[in-house]
């Protein structure tokens, strides 16, 4: 065999079937026909061959040529599409190819390629259209039920009746309608499948928790505030999801934001005053929090009563307030608020830190404490 795949030598196209398939897809035909001649009627071409008996084409145009061919039942492409896969493999359709049995593959005398009486002429489609018993098991041998290919069939008589289209083969146009059908009823089923609805006692991940507190250095019990108006939120809008820990990540940091903002202008020691208000920050995070401000508003006298009749002084009064809402919130629905290890240990406090002095501690951690509320 030499080097070239085959000899420099004219196109011959008959005229009838260009007329038939087209006359880009008749020189493709005789193309690949004489190719078989040499290597079997089982083509696996290769870029670089197929540009030496194609230079007149571009790597799209093959592509769009021999799907052409396939779409019209000619040929069986089994290959990825050319453009990314760079090859083309393919089988001929019983009776497109005839072979002389006791022609050596050594000789160039170049194969019949005809078109099967079947395909010799396009057709629209018929109202009692229906797909060969072969073409439903080899439907079934990829995987899909044979119940699937009949539910498909009278939308796809309907829609090619409607749009009045031609075909040479309809049963590859079928082929290709139901195997594209079957994956999308494949993909949604695996989506619905992991998708679930939110629930009272979700949490976080593991891998969630640790983006939070060591990527994003978060503080605990900030995380597991956020964690009941999280689950609120998404309960009452009743949707289901595959990314809970995603959103609730982005819930805690657009959170977190705000809540440092607060911290750094309400660092000052000091009592409540009489007429204190929260600033806007803190409303802002209420806000991203999906908690009503009406609700936030109706615990301010509440607030201001019993601090006022503690008589302690605090860093920040906008982070006992918000801490407050919070813990309130969740209260009223009904969803725990601590996780169940931290339910002795507020704010993340040991006996140990307790015993600390309170320049020690960070300022975040400090302004935590809640359990006067409960």
């Amino acid at each position: 065999m030499t080097n070239q795949l085959l000899p420099e030598k004219p196109l011959v196209v008959s005229p009838s079937l260009a007329a038939t398939i087209g006359l880009e897809e008749a020189c493709l035909l005789a193309i690949l026909g004489e190719a078989a001649s040499y290597l079997g009627h089982g083509l696996h071409l290769q870029q670089s061959q197929l540009q030496k008996l194609t230079p007149f084409w571009t790597d799209y145009d093959i592509q769009r040529i021999s799907k052409s061919l396939h779409d019209q039942g000619i040929i069986k492409l089994e290959s990825a599409p050319y453009v990314a896969s760079r090859e083309l493999k393919l089988s001929f359709a019983t009776g497109v190819i005839q072979a002389d049995a006791e022609t050596p593959k050594e000789q160039t005398t170049t194969q019949a390629v005809q078109v099967p009486a079947s395909l010799s002429a396009a057709n629209l489609i018929a109202d009692n259209w229906q797909p060969d018993e072969e073409l439903v098991k080899q439907l079934m041998q990829l995987g899909v039920s044979r119940d699937f290919v009949w539910e498909q069939l009278p939308g796809f008589i309907y829609y090619w009746k409607d749009r009045r289209e031609v075909r040479h083969s309809w049963g590859s146009t079928f082929r290709d309608h139901v195997i594209h059908e079957w994956r999308k009823y494949e993909e949604d089923r695996f989506r619905k499948d992991q998708e679930s609805p939110m629930y009272t006692g979700w949490r976080p991940s593991e891998d969630a928790m640790k983006i939070l507190l060591d990527g994003a250095r978060i503080s605990t019990t900030f995380i597991e505030d956020s964690i009941p108006e999280f689950i609120i939120y998404w309960k009452e809008r009743g949707e289901t999801g595959r990314t809970w820990n995603s959103k609730f990540i982005q819930h805690v940091k657009r959170q977190w934001v705000r809540f440092k903002s607060s911290i750094e202008q309400d660092s000052m020691p000091r009592f409540l005053p009489e007429a204190w208000q929260p600033s806007k920050d803190v409303f802002d995070v209420l806000r991203l929090a999906n908690i009503d401000m009406t609700f936030a508003e109706k615990l301010l006298p509440e607030f201001i009563l019993f601090w006022r009749d503690s008589k302690q002084v605090h860093s920040s009064w906008n982070t006992k307030f918000l801490q407050h809402v919070k813990y309130v919130w969740a209260k009223q629905h009904s969803i725990n608020l601590f996780n169940p290890q931290q339910v002795n240990q507020h704010a993340g406090q040991s006996t140990s830190n307790q015993k600390s002095r309170t320049k020690d501690h960070d300022l975040a951690e400090q302004i935590f404490d809640r359990s006067w509320a409960s």
